[in-house]
């Protein structure tokens, strides 16, 4: 056909539209063949790549396949001239049973573009199946009686091929007796029957052989035979008679099991025994029909057993005979015909074949991507499918034959977007039967992403201080692609202070970070701007950047430091709360907030130092703030820390010795260990009268000490009194001071006898002075000690009840002397606290002997203080 030149691009687009109209009507058209069954290996059936508009060379490139579902290699394609032949035996009667029309269906598929095309292949009966009669041989029994005309029917025989090669006609051998009578129905088989055509004689003729011959309309004819043996019977002359040759009844493939399906009706003219009928199935009836139907042999009520299936057997052709008890029984046949009724009972099948996947997300649009077919078993509108595809998604369903569908894709993807899509394809049968098919479509990436960092500037601030070698964490780029297509390379910009160090971890993660290469500085080089690239793997590669603005920072690079590394103070027990211990000071090089310094202790501090001292952050101060005693605690170390305010802070360190010095806050104990009463008037002089002994639990000269004091006669009883000597002994050495004198009386009334002397079992010590004033104690101290008493914790001296009785003149003895021993001990305290500033003399005034009497500052007590104190018979408030 030659086209104008005129028009131009009209008639370019008219040439187009034509091509394109030849090659959609190619790929979704029908070839038709037809081969005959049984042709032998190789026979020829068509020439399908000619017909199919296909070139013989792209039938291997485009990988040229003929698919026929459920008849596995039936036929085969010679890709080398692309003709269609005979690979298998073909059996139409296997392939297709009793139906007139016989086909296979292939599907022929090319890639490269996709295509698919529908061939039909019609298979032709031959005449390769002869009539077969079920047995070889037929019995009868016909009673003699019976009337010239009588049937008697006869199994026909069944021809396995359709059309002309299954029509039978059939001839009897020639009898005297009976003729072969037939008759047809287009709905049914051909009912065949002996007529009587002579009266029965059976003494004459007991038993007739006859041949049946049946014989098919093919080329050339076929043939089958069956022997029929008659036996002639006598008596009951009246055989059964049905109420009608043939019942028919419909039923639904649904209907239950138990479904009465008719009710056969019979009579018989004899009477009694020969006029009762027993219903049952012919002989002949095949094995699905009594699988699937039963018959009440007396009431021949038929019933439904099995189950229906109209896509299995459409009808059921079920022969009855009525033979009644008499004897010889006779019998009469009729036949049930059930026709099922097709009812929407199988779902839509449906099938996915020849995926595409994965889809690039670059596929052009009306790409096909796969082949949907379905189908249902039942007939009519029973069988009628749509299909259609959901939810909404960038595919769609093309109808290319009756259904057949086309998957092609109806707009573009972006796996960014969506990755993978779940396709529902539903088919939907009449009435309403739903499908449900998922396809699952995977997006395949290409490289259409470009590396992307967090910012396009990035800001970091580090100190100058930072060492060479350390690493700044950066934030790496992302790729929304996958794969090799998001695999990412990193390049820094040239310098002089900085490289690019990448790291991988266990899941191929990669860590970004700047590593310092020498150091920094701030003053020469306050600000770097680097650039870094990262390229993907892409194919064209993208890049993608971001650049650094690095800024450098001072630090704080000096510590405070203090004057002293240790700090050594002492301190007096008892300090008042809010005493200065000391003052620590440090000082930092550093300027600005870098070098304003708190104080604290340091966190390994005890609890008791910490509840003892406080420490003032601003100042340094240490100061007292818990009560500080010597007995418990006679040193305290304390570690302080002087922290700047810099960022990061830098810390010093000091340590500070408190030594606690030891003051007498605690009073003595006063024990007499012996004791001698009364005291005979005749007594010599320098009898012991007692042993006295005193302990204090401080420490040196104001601590812990034992002496002893002896009590002795210094003159006659009440006379004039004379010098004598107190010892004492402490800590195992002796001395002797000087003391008062002072007059000691036995009391009045007659001597006593019940003087206690005691053994002191001390050693005996150096004797200062005259020896006539010395006084040799042997008395056991350690036989008996007697308390006289104790000052108590407000420093009164309690005497026990229990010494009331004694003498005034003795009390007044003891108490003196003991007095003395008080006076002696505050003596040495003043000599150590003389000299302390007016608020520790302060202090001290306050812990000084108070008596009801002013006491005197001098060193000695005077007779006065003393005398008072007898007179009272009371304890001194002492300290």
């Amino acid at each position: 056909m030659l086209f104008p030149r005129q028009g131009g691009k009209g008639a370019q687009r008219l040439l187009l539209f034509v091509l394109l109209l030849a090659a959609w009507k190619t790929g979704s058209g029908q070839v038709h063949y037809s081969v005959l069954e049984e042709a032998k290996h190789g026979t020829f059936v068509g020439r399908i790549a000619q017909d199919l508009g296909l070139e013989l060379a792209e039938l291997v490139p485009r990988l040229f396949r003929a698919v026929s579902k459920g008849h596995g290699d039936l036929l085969e394609v010679n890709l080398q001239n692309g003709i269609l032949f005979v690979n298998s035996r073909i059996d139409r009667e296997e392939l297709c049973g009793l139906n007139l029309e016989c086909s296979i269906h292939l599907e022929v598929i090319v890639d490269r573009p996709l295509q698919v095309f529908h061939v039909e292949v019609e298979v032709k009966d031959i005449n390769d199946n002869p009539p077969v009669f079920r047995g070889k041989e037929q019995r009868l029994f016909i009673p003699e009686s019976r009337l010239v005309d009588s049937h008697f029917p006869i199994e026909g025989a069944a021809d396995a091929d359709i059309g002309a090669n299954a029509l039978l006609t059939y001839t009897l051998s020639p009898s005297d007796y009976f003729s072969l009578d037939v008759q047809a129905s287009h709905e049914l088989s051909k009912s065949l029957s002996l007529e009587l055509r002579k009266s029965l004689d059976r003494e004459e003729t007991p038993e007739l052989r006859l041949l049946l011959t049946a014989t098919d309309g093919g080329k050339p004819e076929l043939q089958g035979t069956v022997q029929l043996l008659i036996t002639v019977l006598d008596v009951n002359d009246n055989a059964p008679l049905f109420a009608q040759a043939v019942y028919r009844v419909h039923l639904l493939e649904t209907t239950a099991n138990g479904t009465l399906v008719t009710t056969i009706n019979a009579s018989d003219a004899d009477e009694g025994v020969n006029g009762e009928i027993v219903f049952s199935f012919g002989s002949d009836v095949p094995l699905n029909i009594q699988k699937n139907f039963k018959i009440d042999s007396s009431s021949g009520e038929i019933r439904l057993i099995g189950r229906l299936d109209y896509e299995e057997t459409k009808s059921y052709e079920i022969h009855v005979k009525a033979v009644d008890k008499g004897s010889p029984p006779m019998s009469n046949h009729c036949k049930v015909l059930v026709k099922v009724l097709d009812v929407n009972d199988n779902a839509p099948q449906l099938a996915v074949t020849s995926l595409s996947l994965p889809v690039r997300e670059d596929t052009p649009i009306s790409t096909v991507i796969a082949f949907v077919s379905v189908s249902d078993r039942d007939s009519g509108v029973n069988g009628q499918v749509t299909c259609s595809l959901m939810p909404h998604t960038p595919f769609k369903l093309v109808s290319t034959f009756k259904n057949y569908y086309s998957l092609v894709l109806d707009s573009a993807l972006d796996r960014e977007s969506v990755s993978h899509y779940t396709l529902v394809v539903t088919a939907d049968g009449h009435p309403p039967t739903l499908l449900v098919f998922h396809v699952e479509v995977e997006v395949k990436d290409i490289n259409d992403n470009q590396p992307v960092f967090p910012m396009a500037v990035k800001k970091l601030f580090i100190y100058e201080s930072r060492l060479p070698g350390s690493r700044i964490p950066l934030e790496g780029a992302s790729d929304a692609d996958i794969g090799v297509n998001s695999l990412l390379t990193y390049s820094l910009n040239s310098n002089d202070y900085f490289t690019l160090d990448i790291k991988r971890n266990d899941k191929d993660i990669k860590s970004l970070g700047l590593v310092l290469k020498k150091l920094l500085n701030r003053e020469e080089t306050p600000e770097h701007h680097l650039i870094i690239t990262a390229v993907d793997g892409g194919k064209p590669e993208l890049t993608g950047t971001t650049q650094l603005k690095i800024t450098i920072l001072d630090v704080n690079d000096n510590a405070p430091e203090f004057e002293r590394t240790v700090y050594k103070v002492s301190l007096f027990e008892n300090a008042p709360n809010g005493t200065i211990a000391v003052i620590v000071n440090a000082s930092d090089l550093d300027e600005g907030v870098n070098k304003d310094i708190v104080y604290s202790f340091t966190t390994d501090m005890s609890s008791d130092t910490l509840s003892k001292f406080h420490l003032d952050p601003v100042s340094g101060s240490i100061i007292v703030k818990g009560n500080i005693d010597f007995e418990e605690t006679k040193l305290y170390e304390i570690q302080v820390e002087a922290t700047d305010k810099g960022n990061p802070p830098m810390a010093g360190h000091c340590t500070v010795l408190v030594e606690i010095l030891d003051t007498n806050d605690n009073v003595p104990e006063l024990v007499i260990k012996s004791l001698s009463l009364p005291v005979l008037e005749d007594a010599p002089l320098g009898t012991v009268i007692a042993l006295v002994s005193v302990s204090d639990h401080d420490s040196g000269l104001v601590s812990t000490f034992k002496n002893y004091y002896s009590l002795v006669l210094d003159s006659g009883a009440c006379g004039p009194a004379k010098p004598a000597l107190v010892c004492s002994s402490a800590v195992g050495s002796w001395s002797c001071s000087q003391q008062r004198r002072q007059r000691v009386c036995s009391g009045e009334g007659a001597p006593k006898a019940d003087l206690m002397a005691f053994s002191p079992s001390l050693p005996p010590g150096p004797i200062e002075g005259n020896r006539e004033d010395h006084l040799d104690l042997d008395v056991d101290l350690s036989a008996k000690v007697i308390s006289i008493g104790k000052i108590n914790s407000k420093g009164n001296f309690i005497l026990p009840s229990v010494y009331h009785h004694l003498g005034n003149n003795l009390f007044e003895s003891i108490l003196f002397i003991l007095l003395r021993i008080v006076f002696q001990k505050k003596k040495r305290e003043r000599e150590l606290t003389w000299g302390r500033d007016k608020e520790r003399e302060k202090q001290n005034s306050k812990q000084a002997p108070h008596c009801q009497c002013e006491p005197n500052m001098g060193l000695e007590p005077t007779n006065y203080e003393i005398m008072t104190v007898l007179k009272s018979r009371v304890g001194c408030s002492i300290h």
